[in-house]
């Protein structure tokens, strides 16, 4: 009785997930379990940990401790490390931006006019010292790869706004982060859901025109014809399940060679925007196209864009390189937040910054006094703006070294479950069923960090 059960139950089952996965449901815009603050995010990935102490925690008390040597004893250490350490002081300033008091290492000139609509959070905390392994983490919720991505959730679980475009865009550099294409997989989710990633140089998609000759009209006819013989062999081989998703994939791409070189196209932009973003500048150039996409992609409804700036992983001349990285990134990502809310898409859209770590308040003696910081996974600041945040504050606090988080403390994957939260997602309902048992972003449950949700 059991096993006949068990069988016509496994019947229904993936009767709703062909459903599910047919050519016109998979995409589809779906309600959330709870009232949404925000309905797109996008993630700006500064990989390689960059140093909360050097960017937006300031740590008065390395000033007096600085070349101070100590030994590190019963922490987690990196294979870099020697054991035998000295204290570093920031090579940076601080300020207090905004009416709120933010604070700000002073080469964050235009980040700092925006102050008042971020959310500070300096309480959370990953598990892995290593690159590779912590944006994993950072990005699936699973420091072992394999997972989908954030924004593969959010699209299985809210669908997409934009039938013609991808729920979920990845933005990355030329060369992939640590961990490769893993960090924005579908993992053991259906492929429609993973993150379509557009190429940092040459045409953002291959193959995105049809070759010369070729009409719509012809197209539109081999599709049909591909599509019939899709459907009679998926018929006789219903174990094929990922034979729907490549169906539909087949028609997204359909649909996006009419849409997508317009919202590609940034020339369409008026020259105040595009001055804005800071394009046809040398150090902004690269990251505010990015930044400028990123908006023209959520207004059209792409549900979760996912941008990347590599190379924060400052070992030694953290003085040089973090000044470089703030100076390319600094007024793009102040123009993205000034030109969403100007556009009303503030409201609605979540703008998340972060990296998969921080960095210690002490340096080794790889360059002597060319100073920099090692990797810090209990210690790290990310911001918010926009969809539903706490503007305005400063949630959780590190102690006086910067070492560790003392207040506010909560693991990422509490932070993940309050980004699905503002999307109107529940982390305990929004589950795919895999090897055996339910699976979830959080990989067993977290809780909501209220402070955060304004």
């Amino acid at each position: 009785m059991l096993y006949g059960l068990g069988a016509g139950l496994g019947s229904v089952a993936f009767s709703a997930l062909s459903a599910e996965e047919s050519p016109s449901a998979t995409l589809a815009p779906k309600q959330g379990h709870l009232p949404a603050k925000a309905k797109n995010v996008i993630f700006l990935m500064m990989e390689g940990g960059p140093s909360h102490i050097d960017t937006f925690d300031p740590k008065p008390l390395l000033s007096k401790l600085h070349l101070k040597e100590f030994v590190r004893e019963g922490q987690q250490k990196s294979a870099m490390e020697s054991g035998r350490r000295y204290y570093v002081q920031s090579p940076f300033k601080f300020i207090k931006a905004g009416d709120s008091g933010a604070d700000l290492a002073d080469n964050w000139r235009h980040l700092a006019k925006v102050a008042d609509d971020l959310c500070f959070f300096r309480g959370c905390t990953v598990d892995s010292v290593n690159h590779p392994t912590a944006m994993y983490q950072m990005n699936c919720g699973n420091r072992f790869g394999g997972d989908p991505g954030i924004g593969a959730w959010m699209t299985y679980g809210l669908g997409s706004l934009n039938q013609n475009l991808p729920g979920f865009i990845v933005l990355p550099e030329v060369s992939y982060p640590q961990g490769g294409a893993a960090n924005w997989s579908n993992g053991y989710l259906p492929a429609s859901f993973q993150g379509t990633p557009l190429r940092a140089k040459g045409s953002p998609i291959l193959d995105l025109h049809p070759p010369e000759g070729v009409t719509t009209q012809r197209q539109r006819k081999n599709l049909d014809l591909i599509a019939r013989l899709n459907t009679a062999h998926a018929e006789r081989h219903p174990e094929h399940e990922g034979l729907a998703a490549r169906m539909n994939n087949y028609e997204l791409a359909f649909r996006m060679q009419m849409q997508v070189p317009e919202v590609l196209d940034l020339s369409n932009e008026d020259e105040r925007t595009r001055d804005l973003y800071g394009i046809g500048q040398a150090a902004t150039d690269s990251f505010g196209r990015k930044c400028l996409l990123a908006r023209k992609l959520v207004e059209q409804g792409v549900r979760f864009v996912q941008l990347y700036n590599g190379t924060w992983d400052s070992h030694d001349f953290i003085e040089r390189a973090h000044g470089n990285l703030v100076r390319g990134v600094d007024q793009p990502i102040a123009a993205l937040i000034t030109d969403l809310k100007q556009r009303g898409l503030l409201e609605t859209t979540l703008v998340v910054w972060c990296g998969e770590f921080g960095r210690t308040p002490d340096n080794g003696v790889r360059q002597g006094t060319a100073y920099g910081r090692d990797h810090n996974p209990n210690a790290m600041t990310i911001w918010l703006a926009g969809g539903g945040c706490n503007a305005g504050h400063t949630i959780g606090a590190t102690d006086d070294r910067g070492m560790e988080a003392v207040e506010g403390k909560a693991h990422v994957r509490d932070f993940h479950v309050t980004l699905l939260r503002l999307l109107g997602l529940d982390d305990n309902k929004l589950t795919y069923y895999h090897a055996g048992r339910f699976k979830q972003l959080s990989q067993f449950g977290g809780s909501v960090i209220e402070e955060l949700i304004g």
